[in-house]
C-alpha cells in the first residue's frame, strides 16, 4: 500500500548534508518523484516551514523482547508475544522509526501481518531467533538447571558447521533479512564470560558463507575486542555492541568495511531502571561493564573510519527509551552524524540505498519535526513533540496537525 501527495514549505534534510533545501516533495506511488518543484494540486501536507527527514531505522531492534526476562520471552505463548510485539511496532513507528531490524526474533508471520495491514508498524526486517553455541548468550540456563533447550521466539541452540548450515538454509527459506550469532557473552545470559569468543571460526564461516551466497549478510552479538576481531575476520559483517573493543578491533572493522551498531540507551536504561524491571544482580553487575566502556567504544571507531548506525535493543517496558538513545550517541558524534546514522548508515548497513534519504525514486519514508534537530536534537529526541510520520507515501501518524486536502 502506497501513496501519492505533495509535502509544501519544507524543509529539507535529505539524511546526509547539513544543508537544508527548501521546497516542495512530490511523492508519486509511495517514492519520490521530484523535490523542489510547485505542487501538483493533490492531497498536501503542509510542511509549515518545518524540517522534513527521512524516516528513521532502528538496526537493532527487538519485537519479542516484551520482558527483561528472556526464559519468559524464549517460551511465552506465541500469540502472546506476538499480540505485545504489534503495540511495541506501533509505538516504534509513532515515535518515527518507519524501519527497524530486528536481530533476534520475528517471523515469517509477524512480517505477513505487518506487510498486509493487519498490524500498524514500520518496515520490518528480521533474522529469526538469534543462533547460539550451547552455553553461549543466547543459552538462558543457568550452571544449577537440567534442562533440555533447544531454542525459542528469540534464541536458538545450534552448534556445529553441518547444523548450522541447515538452519541458515532454512532462515532464508522463511524470509530471513540476514542472520544473527551470538559471539560473545551477554549482559543478561547466566553463565557465559562477557569477554569470550563464542562459535569457532569453522562454524562462524559456515555462516558466513551461506549468507554471502544468497546476497545477505551476519550481524554479530559481540563485546570484546576479541570477539570483535574474531567475528569480523570469518565473515561477519554487522557488529552489535561492540562495547569492550579497543583501537585494533576498531581497525579490523574498518578493513573488512563492517558496520557498528551500538546500543547505548539498552545499558543507560537498564543502569537507571533495571532493578525496578526485575533485572538480576549479575545481569545488572554486567551492565555497570559494558556501560562504562560503550561511549569509549564509538570513538574508536569513528576514529578508525568504521560506519556508525542506530539502535535501541530495549526489552520489556524500557522499549519507551527508544528516541533517548540519539541524544546518547550525538554526545559523542555530533548531532549531523548522529541523524546519518539513524538514517542514511543504516540504510547502507540494510542494503537498501533507496531508504534513509530524500532523494529522487527514494522511497518516501518521511518525518516531518516541529524544529530542527540538527540545532536542537530535543526536536526529533522529546517524544512529546508533535511529529508527522509518512510511510510509503502514506500519513500513517500527525501530531502537528499538517494534513490538508486541496
Amino acid at each position: 500500500m502506497t501513496g501519492n501527495l505533495t509535502i509544501t514549505n519544507a524543509l529539507v534534510f535529505d539524511g546526509t548534508s547539513p544543508d537544508l533545501v527548501e521546497g516542495t516533495i512530490e511523492v508519486r506511488g509511495g517514492r519520490i518523484a521530484t523535490i523542489g518543484g510547485a505542487s501538483s494540486g493533490e492531497t498536501v501536507v503542509d510542511a509549515g516551514g518545518r524540517v522534513v527527514m527521512p524516516g528513521l531505522i532502528d538496526a537493532h531492534f527487538h519485537a519479542y523482547g516484551i520482558t527483561l526476562n528472556g526464559f519468559f520471552n524464549d517460551h511465552a505463548p506465541l500469540s502472546y508475544v506476538a499480540l505485545v510485539g504489534a503495540t511495541r511496532v506501533r509505538a516504534a513507528l509513532r515515535r518515527g522509526f518507519t524501519t527497524v531490524r530486528d536481530v533476534a526474533g520475528g517471523d515469517k508471520g509477524f512480517a505477513m501481518a505487518l506487510d498486509k495491514h493487519v498490524i500498524e508498524g514500520p518496515r520490518y526486517l528480521y533474522t529469526g531467533p538469534a543462533l547460539s553455541q550451547t552455553g553461549g548468550h543466547g543459552d538462558p540456563r543457568s550452571d544449577e538447571m537440567e534442562l533440555d533447550f533447544c531454542g525459542g521466539h528469540s534464541n536458538q541452540i545450534v552448534d556445529g558447521v553441518a547444523d548450522l548450515r541447515r538452519v541458515v538454509r532454512d532462515r532464508f527459506r522463511t524470509g530471513a533479512h540476514a542472520i544473527k550469532i551470538m559471539a560473545s557473552g551477554g549482559v543478561i545470559s547466566p553463565v557465559d564470560p562477557l569477554e569470550i569468543p563464542q562459535y569457532s571460526a569453522d562454524e562462524i564461516q559456515a555462516v558466513a558463507d551461506e549468507a554471502a551466497r544468497r546476497g545477505s549478510y551476519v550481524a554479530a552479538h559481540a563485546y570484546s575486542a576479541e570477539a570483535v576481531q574474531h567475528a569480523v575476520a570469518n565473515g561477519v559483517r554487522s557488529i552489535e555492541h561492540g562495547n569492550l573493543m579497543d583501537a585494533e578491533a576498531a581497525r579490523a572493522m574498518a578493513d573488512t568495511g563492517s558496520t557498528l551498531v551500538p546500543t547505548l540507551i539498552a545499558y543507560d536504561a537498564m543502569r537507571r531502571r533495571g532493578a525496578e524491571l526485575g533485572l538480576p544482580e549479575t545481569a545488572q553487575q554486567k551492565n555497570k561493564e559494558v556501560f562504562a566502556s560503550g561511549q569509549r567504544a564509538i570513538e574508536l571507531a569513528r576514529g578508525a573510519g568504521v560506519k556508525i548506525a542506530y539502535g535501541s535493543d530495549l526489552l520489556g517496558g524500557l522499549e519507551e527509551e527508544q528516541l533517548n538513545g540519539l541524544r546518547l550517541q550525538a554526545e559523542i558524534l555530533g548531532t549531523l552524524e548522529t541523524l546519518t546514522s539513524v538514517t542514511s548508515v543504516g540504510a547502507g548497513l540494510i542494503r537498501r540505498p533507496d531508504l534513509g534519504i530524500i532523494a529522487e525514486d527514494a522511497v518516501a519514508d518521511l518525518l516531518i519535526l516541529d524544529g530542527n534537530p540538527l540545532d536542537d536534537i530535543d526536536a526529533l529526541v522529546d517524544a512529546d513533540r508533535p511529529r508527522t510520520v509518512i510511510q510509503a507515501g502514506r500519513v500513517v501518524h500527525d501530531s502537528l496537525g499538517s494534513r490538508s486536502t486541496q
